[in-house]
């Protein structure tokens, strides 16, 4: 009998440990901008990767809303005051990791190259936590609601 309450326990702890690693896996999916460890690698990639282009404090390029000589768009900013917090986060997890041209009309050229051969989908999540971060609480809550309805 009790080699049976072990094997019981030991089952239920086996499932248990098994649940925590699914859902951290699952957690693991995302962009969380009150995680800190994940804001500051975030951080890091964003300043060898994204900054060149976007601003080191997020603020994208001058004129970020007109056409260069060249037809294309310059890179938009990512804090508040840009559109990025208009767009949920598959579509910015997608951008990142596969170009702008990929969800553009055909013909549509842009700068933004995709990412997805150079950073792996946990540092363009971080990224994402990062710039996320910079956002007025009341600006995460919108984009946080539109990503949740984005998944349904």
């Amino acid at each position: 009998m009790a080699w049976a309450l072990r094997i019981g326990a030991g089952l239920a702890l086996g499932a248990a440990v098994a649940g925590a690693v699914l859902w951290h896996a699952g957690a693991s999916g995302g962009a969380d901008p009150s995680d800190t460890a994940q804001v500051a690698r975030g951080a890091a990639v964003y300043a060898e990767g994204c900054a060149s282009c976007h601003g080191a404090r997020l603020e994208g390029q001058p004129e970020w809303r007109r056409r260069k000589p060249d037809g294309r768009m310059p890179a938009p900013p990512h804090d508040a005051s840009g559109h990025t917090w208009h767009h949920p986060d598959s579509d910015l997890f997608a951008i990142t990791k596969r170009g702008i041209a990929a969800f553009a009309p055909s013909g549509y050229e842009s700068d933004m190259p995709s990412f997805g051969d150079v950073l792996s989908d946990a540092e363009i999540w971080a990224v994402l936590a990062f710039i996320k971060s910079s956002w007025p609480e009341e600006t995460r809550k919108r984009h946080a609601a539109m990503s949740e309805r984005a998944k349904k």
